[in-house]
């Protein structure tokens, strides 16, 4: 084989390559690991090196959470002892590694399904101290699901409470191999890492293409650039893209001329072709992501391939909930905000709605409430917005007694009439915990309206339980309160799985009689009572005391369930009156009444947009909520 200064992009031969990607439940250690491959292959040097290199954004470095995938293009030289040693049939000489971080939380699944399509193995990485989690077995399942071979590695052997025996053979009864296979490392300090890149080369299968073929490469991610427009991160398949060749988006019909052509490594490095097995960018100069569909296929206008890669499913949004600008003069701003940041994430759907009491804003769809967060963390970071956000919630399907049906996804969209059934969205969720806790979780799950579908014991003192829960339980507390009641130990993950009918009404809440919109929830009939207590109560709290009484009201339809009372600002109009007689006093007073009467008819409730704030923000999960 030959130096690894000759392996250019384009002229380098597929046996050579190793795609693989690193998956794992959140704070595993898969970006440390990703930084020690970069610096032990030479392209990151001690000076530029960082911790975390891959995470890009600010808000992946504070929160400590990969958000985004990222691809990078690494040689390694395997010596003669490796070969080995490690039993490496292709023999020592440089390889080309293609690695894919992914990022490790439920709600950004869709990123690591788009990224295992450009690979062949996956790295399943589990911390030695914390055993197999929720997010591992589903990350796993995917990995399993796209025919990947599987490297188990455990991380963090370094620690104190590193229990490397015990996890390992957990591992390989998960993976299906021996215990002894299971590689053991420390990201941190770099122990195991060469061991785990010549097993890479060992267990990853080179990429299969045919050179001389019609060009077909899978777009597997696209971001926005502002100068530069859509960069396209693509794996070739078939055939090569060159420099000014002209491209079809087969999906479309677009045609664009590739105007630079590079691979990553791990900074973007221009070069004039990329052949079979590569992955790479393209940059076309289109300023609209659309253009550039996840999962799309690639090839050259002239003597293109007829027949398309297989394709993504789109992420359907789960989670819906309304943002609004503190400032009404923001909306062009946010429009513009969103129109941006959708063309850094695809999965972020959004159409303009309207508020009585919050004004113009945006009904936007997360794939999950960390995905909410981080977008609504976004929007004000980079973009300087002032936002307010509505209490999350699902799609629900309203039947009318005389058949017609409604979607509603917000509750103001509750129709109003005879109903003859409401359907919820369910999911299936899988929950790890210690064996202690089982009872702890069952009666959460059960006042969440869960379901058990079964339970397995993975090892003396784990366990392994499925439920099915509705959604709308889900995107409340459910997780803080998993964590709280667990001491923190339990892990979640969930998928959807059809729905289910039930018994959901709409709880309005009234100020003077008059419902304010941005108040109302769909919940269940067993605890609508609870959730109009608790938001009259907050409210009582909240909107500063008028000149007449304020009764607030949670009702369903036409019933009041909860009140409380804002009671008036009295002013003393007996100040000046002292001894006399009683009838004058109480001649000012009955004037008084009269005047608050009065004043109660015409009177309009100021709700301060402090009270909207407060109240919406402890009604949706804090932000502690976002990270496993």
């Amino acid at each position: 084989m030959s130096d690894p200064r000759a392996l250019r992009p384009g002229q380098t031969d597929p046996a050579v390559i190793r795609n693989f990607c690193i998956i794992a439940h959140i704070d595993h250690g898969k970006s440390t690991l990703a930084d020690r491959m970069l610096q032990l292959t030479g392209v990151v040097d001690a000076r530029a090196a960082r911790a975390q290199y891959l995470d890009r954004m600010d808000i992946e470095r504070e929160r400590g959470i990969t958000i985004k995938s990222q691809a990078v293009r690494m040689p390694w030289t395997v010596t003669e002892d490796a070969a080995v040693l490690h039993g490496i049939e292709s023999g020592p000489g440089t390889y080309v590694l293609n690695m894919i971080d992914t990022p490790g939380h439920v709600d950004f699944t869709y990123e690591v399904s788009r990224s295992l399509e450009a690979c062949e193995a996956a790295i399943l990485l589990v911390d030695a101290a914390q055993g197999i989690e929720a997010q591992t077995l589903a990350n796993l399942y995917l990995a399993m699901g796209a025919d990947l071979d599987i490297i188990p590695v455990l991380n963090k052997i370094d620690l104190p409470s590193a229990n490397p025996e015990k996890y390992a053979a957990e591992l390989a009864g998960l993976v299906g191999c021996d215990p002894a296979d299971v590689l053991r490392v420390s990201a941190k300090t770099g122990e195991g890492v060469e061991a785990v890149l010549n097993e890479i080369v060992r267990r990853t299968p080179p990429p299969v293409g045919v050179d001389d073929a019609p060009a077909r490469a899978l777009i597997f991610d696209s971001v926005y650039d502002t100068y530069r427009g859509v960069i396209t991160y693509v794996r070739v398949v078939d055939g090569r893209l060159n420099h000014r060749d002209r491209i079809k988006m087969m999906s479309t019909g677009a045609t664009h001329e590739l105007l630079e052509i590079g691979v990553i490594s791990p900074e973007q490095v221009k070069v004039g072709e990329i052949g079979v097995g590569e992955v790479g960018y393209l940059i076309t100069g289109v300023k609209d992501v659309r253009q550039s569909r996840v999962g799309d296929t690639i090839t050259t206008q002239s003597n293109g391939a007829t027949e398309p890669l297989g394709a993504y499913k789109h992420p359907n949004p789960m989670v819906f909930a309304g943002l609004y600008p503190i400032d009404g003069d923001q909306y062009t701003d946010l429009r513009e905000a969103l129109d941006k940041l959708q063309l850094n994430d695809a999965a972020l759907a959004y159409e303009p709605e309207t508020s009585g009491a919050l004004g113009f804003g945006f009904r936007c769809g997360f794939l999950g409430l960390l995905h909410m967060e981080i977008t609504r963390d976004r929007l004000e970071r980079e973009f300087g917005l002032e936002l307010i956000s509505t209490a999350p919630n699902v799609v629900y399907n309203v039947t009318m007694e005389d058949g017609t049906e409604h979607e509603v996804t917000n509750p103001s969209e509750f129709p109003e009439g005879k109903i003859d059934e409401v359907r919820e969205p369910v999911v299936r969720a899988t929950i790890l915990s210690p064996s202690d806790f089982i009872g702890t979780i069952m009666e959460l799950c059960q006042t969440k309206r869960g379901t058990l579908l079964g339970m397995d014991y993975l090892s003396e003192d784990r366990v392994e339980m499925r439920y099915t829960l509705p959604m709308g339980e889900i995107v409340f507390d459910f997780f803080d309160q998993l964590k709280s009641r667990t001491k923190g130990y339990a892990s979640l993950d969930y998928e959807r799985s059809g729905d289910q009918a039930a018994d959901l009404v709409k709880v309005d809440i009234l100020l003077q009689g008059e419902p304010v919109d941005a108040f109302s929830a769909i919940v269940h009939r067993d605890t609508a009572y609870s959730y109009g207590v608790m938001m009259a109560g907050k409210l009582k709290d909240l909107i500063p005391r008028q000149q007449f009484e304020v009764p607030i009201q949670a009702a369903i339809g036409a019933r009041v369930i909860a009140r409380e009372n804002i009671r008036a600002i009295r002013k003393d109009v007996l100040a000046k009156c002292y001894g006399g007689d009683i009838t004058r006093k109480r001649k000012l007073l009955e004037k008084q009444k009269e005047g608050k009467k009065r004043m109660k008819m015409v009177g309009r409730v100021e709700v301060p947009q402090e009270a909207f704030v407060a109240a919406l923000s402890t009604t949706q999960p804090t932000e502690k909520s976002g990270k496993k």
